[in-house]
């Protein structure tokens, strides 16, 4: 397959399971490799990465669940819950975090370009986000990035004993496809690009 045939695989799979293939050593080892080769700027390589299977896996979509269920109002939560169980089904997740200490030093030994590390690492977690969705669509492997952080920040760093400089950006759950997605929609390109000759 092509790369453009790549990215055209790689769709957000909301109905995913646990009947994968590979095993966890495999798709661990696909992920952090996909995250050492993603790109990032000055090399900073500040993308951290903590996968979740098992147990851990269905810990985070329980907490979750239990913090948004504090928040959502009671009428809605049902479709809340039915959400979060169907993440909850998968075969595991990807927490993307940043480490502000790499930007943070960054910005004292560069103090030209201080103000944009921060934005260059929201590029860097970016780029590994998708490169490791891709990685894992091409491997049959269905998945959907989801973002409830920051209301869940403080306590996933807690039960998983995380440092404190890592800022959770994004989690990438993944498994089996059980219901492909449907068609994807495209604006017109005339409102997205622009040439000159």
């Amino acid at each position: 397959m092509s790369f453009l045939q790549h990215i055209q695989k790689r769709r957000s799979i909301y109905h995913l399971g646990n009947n994968l293939s590979q095993d966890v050593d495999q798709v661990d080892s696909l992920i952090r490799e996909t995250v050492r080769l993603s790109p990032s700027s000055f090399n900073s390589q500040s993308s951290r990465v903590v996968t979740l299977y098992g147990a851990s896996h269905r810990k985070f979509w329980q907490i979750v669940l239990e913090t948004l269920a504090k928040i959502v109002p009671a009428e809605a939560f049902a479709n809340t819950q039915t959400k979060i169980e169907s993440f909850a089904a998968g075969f595991g997740t990807a927490l993307f975090y940043e480490d502000q200490q790499v930007v943070k030093d960054l910005q004292e030994k560069f103090p030209l370009y201080a103000d944009n590390f921060p934005v260059w690492s929201e590029h860097s977690t970016g780029i590994a986000q998708f490169a490791v969705w891709t990685a894992l669509a091409e491997q049959n492997i269905g998945a959907s990035l989801q973002h409830y952080n920051p209301i869940i920040d403080q306590q996933v760093a807690d039960e998983f004993n995380l440092p404190s400089t890592w800022t959770l950006r994004a989690q990438l759950v993944f498994g089996s496809i059980e219901t492909p997605a449907g068609d994807k929609d495209f604006m017109p390109d005339e409102q997205r690009f622009k040439r000159f000759d």
